[in-house]
């Protein structure tokens, strides 16, 4: 990647943070060459591709850059590919350069409350697109009734039925005029489903949506390719029905698995031009860990945004989209999830089943499906997978780094109301902060009691969970840790980023039917633990000081705890 110019001056390009146009990504900004994904397409050229991939991982700016190299326009697009890899692999894949009409599609604004809003949205969004092919009003190839769909199309005036049959007829009158059928790619394909699932208007869009992909990607003779993206991959029964020429690219499969997001030799060469190698394992901490088939990805808005943010880590995908869909789930589980959701916070994994066929409908039935969802979404990364009995996956999990367990917190655990109240949350934090023992004893006693009767059978793996869960919200200020210091492994420690702040010790027990004093000892063996293993020879060799140690021992609903202040 070279130097751009001002002013006769070499100056770095910036990062492409919210572009999604090819031409100017790859013009104006540092862009990461995927043009690759084209070759890999022309080996095999299926009719129909779905590539699912978390929000904000370059899949609009991936479409885009199809689109660029396909679509036949009166400009010369080639410009934009000269000096990409594509163009290094010969004259037969060149040769696809600007040859098709592109009918281009994106619903990624197709958020609304009823089916009606939804529906206008669309007749808009292929008003726009044929406006985008306004040559075919006055083409002498094209009939009469491609014409008249054509201006109906046009202006916005179609029926509901009638706009189902859009890409066929669009790509019937752009075959004509061409002689070529065009490609047709839909990006965000599934933002109206959930929006539809969410807002009562499933059904609708539904079968809406299907008889468009029908008409317009299913035994289509006016389509040359296909493509759709999305998150979440809807199950064939449900939305794809009968599209038999349809490929699908999950996060759990091989092909195309290094185009969207970073790969580390991606990462090393942008540090390199930043001249800030030496922060390339920061970047590995905060933003790598993502596997998508058997490839170790980055995720690539927050590599941009920490670039850009002088390199200074963050968590900057949380604020990138909305995972509503998510907290419905959560508002179904019981005690058995809680309990591995937290756990996850912990560095620990766990062995599930993801469900690669999974629809909006069958949230409420089973809410295990929470851990499908999660992959899908970017909450979990998958270190293994093996194809189970009937063709899905069992796969290991775990979360894919740092951002993502500041993130997971936030969206995924701050939603477990009823479960924890968030102002108890937060008032539980304030107390381990200022190392107010009272307090937090008396605010979780009063939290547990409240609480659902799951406590009363709940283990000491729940507690910790439960435990460090809330700690994580204490965020950029501390490191969240689990691991050896002295002579032992503590339960939690936060360890300040800055000096001032006191650093964190708390050691957990839990026991069944324990009377008060039981529970005291218990606690008061917990402060013992930490002082014999010398839990605090880590904090004590960084120069930490204060340091609080909580030792809080549960039983069902009843906690005591122990605190001494060390300087």
């Amino acid at each position: 990647m070279t130097e751009g110019t001002i002013a006769g001056e070499a100056v770095k390009f910036p990062m492409p943070i919210g572009v999604s146009d090819y031409r100017l990504a790859s013009s104006e900004y540092y862009y990461v060459d995927k043009t690759m994904m084209i070759k890999e397409f022309l080996d095999e050229r299926p009719m129909v591709s779905l590539f699912t991939r978390p929000r904000r991982f370059g899949k609009t700016l991936n479409m885009d850059m199809l689109r660029t190299f396909f679509e036949k326009t009166d400009q010369d697009t080639s410009i934009y590919f000269r000096d990409k890899k594509i163009w290094a692999c010969g004259q037969k894949y060149r040769d696809y350069q600007g040859k098709y009409p592109v009918i281009f599609i994106t619903f990624k604004d197709v958020k609304f409350n009823t089916w009606q809003e939804t529906f206008d949205a669309f007749r808009d969004i292929f008003s726009k697109e044929a406006y985008r092919h306004i040559e075919i009003r006055t083409s002498c190839r094209c009939d009469s009734y491609d014409k008249k769909m054509f201006e109906k199309l046009l202006s916005g005036e179609m029926s509901e039925v009638e706009l189902s049959g859009a890409l066929l007829y669009l790509s019937r009158a752009l075959d004509q005029h061409y002689g070529i059928a065009p490609i047709i790619i839909i990006d965000e394909y599934d933002i109206p489903i959930q929006q539809g699932h969410q807002r009562d208007y499933y059904d609708k869009v539904i079968l809406f949506m299907r008889n468009l992909f029908s008409g317009g990607l299913k035994d289509n003779r006016h389509l040359s390719y296909g493509f759709l993206t999305g998150v979440l991959r809807v199950a064939k029964e449900s939305m794809f029905s009968g599209l038999n020429n349809l490929r699908i690219h999950s996060v759990l499969d091989h092909k195309y698995s290094a185009y969207f997001g970073f790969t580390s030799d991606e990462v090393k060469e942008m540090a390199s031009y930043y001249g800030v190698l030496q922060k390339y394992d920061e970047i590995c901490e905060w933003y790598d860990g993502y596997r998508f088939g058997r490839t170790e990805m980055f995720n690539p808005w927050s590599v941009c945004s920490y670039f850009s943010n002088d390199c200074e880590p963050r968590a900057f995908w949380q604020s990138t989209g909305s995972n509503d869909i998510i907290g419905e789930i959560i508002a179904e589980a019981d005690a058995g999830i809680y309990e591995r959701l937290t756990s996850l916070v912990k560095g620990e994994s766990f062995t599930t089943y993801i469900d690669t066929d999974v629809i909006y409908p069958q949230i409420k039935k089973n809410p295990s499906t929470i851990y499908s969802f999660l992959v899908v979404a970017g909450y979990l990364k998958v270190i293994k997978s093996e194809l189970s009995f009937n063709g899905d996956f069992m796969c290991e999990v775990a979360l894919p780094n740092r951002e993502i367990a500041f993130v997971y917190n936030k969206e995924i655990l701050q939603r477990l109301d009823p479960v924890i109240p968030q102002p108890t949350a937060v008032s539980i934090q304030e107390a381990i902060y200022s190392g107010d023992a009272r307090k937090l004893q008396a605010l979780i006693q009063t939290f547990l009691a409240e609480s659902v009767s799951f406590f009363d059978t709940a283990g000491e793996n729940f507690y910790h969970g439960f435990m460090l869960g809330l700690c994580v919200l204490l965020g950029s200020s501390y490191v969240v840790s689990n691991r050896e210091s002295g002579d032992g492994r503590y339960d939690i420690g936060l360890m300040p980023h800055r000096t001032g702040l006191p650093g964190v010790l708390m050691e957990l027990k839990a026991a069944k039917n324990s009377t008060a004093d039981d529970l005291k000892k218990l606690s008061a063996n917990a402060l013992k633990q930490m002082e014999e293993k010398k839990y605090d020879t880590e904090m004590k060799a960084k120069g930490i000081s204060p340091i609080y140690r909580y030792g809080v021992a549960f039983s069902g609903k009843q906690v005591k705890i122990s605190f001494e202040e060390r300087k």
